[in-house]
């Protein structure tokens, strides 16, 4: 570890502040790219390698003086004076320079690890579930951001208003985090959210998903008690008391525990838009659908249980225009609007598309999804979304047989996908340019398209799509 040159002054004790050197594995990440420069704003020495690096990360990097020179692994570079090695799950756990720095006994921590040890002497607020999280996330850090609040922050994608997903501000109290139920490394099978040991924990509810980590929905419920049991000795658990395994795991945590339940926020929609209603106070959002004031219930809960008011939070959650691909509106004109969200389980894909059909009442609802997920493209799950397109006017589902090949599936086909979703008005593609070509057929003033995938619909520029589906037809 190097010493930095400069020196703080503490009466008679003069300090040298240590430097650590850190490399990350697999830099190109998205999560990745974002510590990395956050890290060398923060003073560290930092260095990252990649096999593949896209936009926008490479050109982040390149700016900061950290885009590695080769696409390649240098397992060659990993040296003893290097204190921390930190793997993204692209690296994989064969990677050579992760080899290499076990050979040298240099440590090695996962990103939530690594995230915890640097906001060890701040409340944590860790938001779990598993849907809303990335909502309810940049509910909170919206709200503490217009309130003038420092804090730090991790999310697992990007959140309108802020340039980075990782921030470590020095005047901050507070740290906010997206807590994920995804292993936490390639050497570390352990979920994300396990390592944050949160003072306040958020529970937004549970449905089973990542079947390719969790084969039964017993195994995937466990590690929601054990990031309850997580919660550090007083601390606060802010759950969805609607949903039953929500309930139950608040109801065997233990007693240091404050258990904070919430509900379903109340709201209304008219004409001008859609408003969040208590008995006292009515304000204008730029959000809707039950799901969304789902997650505003648990936002608002979360703020006051970390000492924000109530006049504060109503005061500022106002401005909030939603998270990246999370009902995002792409384009409107001509009376056809186009929506594209992050959806991908049951769960949520049934909760987007009821959010549009409520906001739309009026409009023809042309629901868009993408199998992409490990789970979506198993066959053994696909009857999880029986019936969650049924209230679409006319639904398509796309799925990449590349994807299937990826990720070393079976193939599948358009039949069993059909009769899996369990509604007439189905149409399956596996073709990106047949699935276009049909949704530009459609005629009509009064339409409303909801896009929902995890990926990208086989590289297509849905920006560009938008614009063109609300030309009038």
């Amino acid at each position: 570890m190097f010493l930095c040159c400069k020196i703080v002054n503490f009466g008679i004790f003069v300090i040298l502040n240590p430097v650590m050197r850190v490399h990350l594995i697999a830099v190109g990440g998205a999560v990745m790219h974002n510590l990395a420069l956050e890290l060398k704003r923060k003073g560290f020495i930092v260095t990252g390698s990649d096999d593949e690096i896209y936009e926008p990360a490479r050109s982040k990097l390149a700016a900061a003086g950290l885009l590695p020179e080769k696409e390649v692994w240098f397992p060659e570079r990993i040296n003893a004076g290097i204190d921390t090695i930190i793997p993204g799950m692209h690296a994989r756990h064969d990677n050579p320079e992760l080899a290499a720095a076990k050979d040298m006994g240099i440590t090695i921590k996962s990103i939530p690890e690594f995230f915890y040890e640097l906001t060890i002497d701040k409340l944590r607020i860790v938001v779990g579930g598993s849907y809303g999280k990335t909502t309810i996330t940049a509910m909170i850090m919206h709200v503490m951001k217009e309130n003038g609040i420092a804090f730090d922050y991790l999310t697992g994608s990007d959140v309108d208003g802020f340039e980075n997903m990782v921030r470590l501000d020095e005047n901050s109290k507070i740290a906010v985090i997206e807590g994920d139920e995804n292993p936490s490394s390639p050497d570390d099978p352990r979920p994300e959210f396990h390592h944050y040991h949160p003072h306040i924990a958020v529970l937004n509810g549970i449905a089973w998903d990542h079947i390719d980590i969790y084969k039964t929905f017993e195994s995937y419920r466990k590690q929601f008690d054990i990031f309850a049991a997580s919660i550090m000795p007083g601390g606060t658990l802010v759950y969805f008391k609607n949903d039953d395994e929500a309930t139950a795991i608040a109801g065997s945590c233990r007693r240091d525990v404050l258990r904070l339940p919430y509900e379903m926020h109340g709201y209304f929609t008219n004409k001008e838009g859609c408003f969040a209603a208590t008995i006292s106070t009515t304000v204008k959002v730029g959000f809707f659908g039950a799901h969304n004031m789902q997650n505003l219930g648990a936002a608002r809960e979360a703020c006051l249980a970390a000492g924000i008011t109530e006049e504060a939070f109503y005061n500022t959650i106002g401005s909030f225009r939603g998270a990246q691909r999370r009902l995002q509106k792409m384009a409107e004109d001509n009376g056809r609007i186009v929506y594209y969200d992050f959806a991908h389980s049951p769960s949520m894909v049934r909760a987007t598309l009821a959010a549009i059909t409520e906001r739309y009442p009026l409009k023809k609802v042309i629901a868009v999804f993408e199998l992409h997920t490990f789970s979506s493209l198993n066959v053994a799950f696909l009857p999880q979304y029986h019936g969650t397109l049924a209230g679409a006017a006319d639904a398509f589902i796309y799925f990449n047989p590349h994807a299937l090949a990826i990720k070393r599936l079976p193939v599948i086909m358009k039949e069993e996908i059909a009769e899996a979703f369990g509604i007439s008005n189905v149409k399956v593609f596996n073709n990106s340019h047949e699935l276009l070509d049909s949704l530009y057929s459609i005629e009509g003033k009064d339409v409303a398209f909801l896009f929902m995938s995890s990926g990208d619909f086989n590289g297509t520029d849905m920006q560009l799509l938008a614009e063109k589906l609300v030309i009038f037809r």
